[in-house]
């Protein structure tokens, strides 16, 4: 099996989204939970929402502009099989929002 990095992506920060009282909270997090569970095995880390980051340099740092917040790492047989069970994710639901499936490699040391 290979292994994915599953990335949510939106223009609207983690922050931003979790900023709902708590039953908003839960009902936002329905899908989600139907989703892992539809996905199963497939899923070998749910992950978690990601905050505000720094981009460091040589020379330098300053805030990131990311639209990632969060992730989540899958596997499959392929890539296809990894987008078939991203293609009905709740993130798509959300304005402007997507999912990248990117494909880990493996590593010979």
């Amino acid at each position: 099996m290979k292994k994915f990095l599953v990335l949510y992506c939106s223009p609207k920060s983690a922050e931003e989204q979790m900023n709902v009282s708590p039953e908003e909270m839960k009902k936002n997090m329905e899908p989600w939970t139907a989703w892992f569970e539809k996905a199963g095995d497939a899923v070998v880390d749910m992950g978690a929402p990601i905050g505000m980051g720094v981009d460091i340099k040589k020379d330098g740092e300053k805030p990131s502009e990311t639209w990632i917040r969060g992730y989540s790492i899958m596997q499959g047989e392929d890539i296809e099989e990894v987008k078939n069970l991203v293609k009905d994710n709740p993130q798509l639901q959300m304005p402007d929002a997507f999912v990248q499936v990117l494909e880990t490699m493996p590593m010979e040391m």
